[in-house]
């Protein structure tokens, strides 16, 4: 990482004497939102460590699970946190044929134990990191998380609407850099990605979830902690609105229909 300062003072933590993982997560996680205007528009995502840094620290940008976690894994490392990525299949959705390994989490030991850090599944993702293990139930400000096992993955679920759903599954083995990086590029380039069809826009509070998506038409999803999730449909005209307030994502437009966001 070219500088951990400014990353700790890009989600809020400058000037503090001690930055653990679970601070350092919780205040990742609830202050740079997940959105994916790069590959939306056509750009190609890097994962150059020195473009991620500018891109989301130097620039104020937000970026995809990629992107968050590699960056998040930079942090702890400078930290002198051990930190391995891995590779899931999200299964948040309706059913289907097995989706592709496009979701990257980290698996982080610290004197205290070993964690799953996810800071980049959007809206609905992890406030703190919790047990990399089997069966333990987590309650993070009322958002009740745990892993369980399915053949030879391991689960994420978040107990909501009075069950267990699951998330992402995940074979607990470390990610080679180079199989991350072809992961990356077809999420981001292939032309049936839906992080190229579609925007998708996340923010994590601790007391509310906040999720967009603009495809055919634009739904915004939001869901309180313990209440249900609430669906509204927002024309297209006012979305740039809604990123800029409630998601803190500035510099969107409508142009043809379109959302493009600056460059800048």
């Amino acid at each position: 990482m070219v500088s951990l300062d400014a990353y700790l003072l890009r989600i809020g933590l400058a000037g503090r004497t001690r930055h653990g993982l679970a601070e350092v997560h919780r205040a990742h996680a609830t202050t740079i939102p997940f959105e994916n205007f790069d590959s939306f528009s056509g750009s190609p995502v890097s994962l150059d460590p020195a473009d991620l840094e500018h891109k989301i620290v130097t620039r104020g940008r937000g970026g995809y699970c990629f992107e968050h976690n590699l960056l998040l894994a930079a942090a702890l490392e400078a930290l002198g946190l051990d930190v391995e990525p891995m590779l899931a299949r999200v299964r948040l959705g309706p059913p289907g044929s097995p989706r592709p390994l496009n979701h990257l989490l980290l698996r982080v030991s610290d004197s205290a134990g070993t964690w799953l850090a996810d800071v980049g599944f959007g809206g609905g993702g992890l406030l703190d990191p919790m047990p990399f293990e089997i069966g333990t139930e987590t309650d993070q400000s009322g958002w009740v998380y745990r892993l369980v096992e399915d053949g030879l993955e391991w689960v994420l679920q978040v107990h909501q609407d009075g069950g267990w759903t699951d998330m992402y599954g995940f074979v607990p083995q470390a990610a080679e850099r180079i199989d991350i990086e072809v992961n990356n590029w077809y999420t981001s380039t292939h032309p049936g990605s839906s992080f190229v069809t579609g925007v998708m826009a996340g923010l994590r509070r601790p007391d509310r979830c906040l999720t967009l998506y603009v495809f055919e038409q634009a739904v915004l999803i939001e869901r309180p902690v313990g209440g249900a999730s609430s669906l509204t449909e927002v024309p297209i005209a006012q979305v740039p609105a809604l990123l800029a307030e409630r998601f803190g994502i500035p510099g969107v437009v409508v142009t043809d229909g379109r959302l493009v966001r600056s460059t800048t």
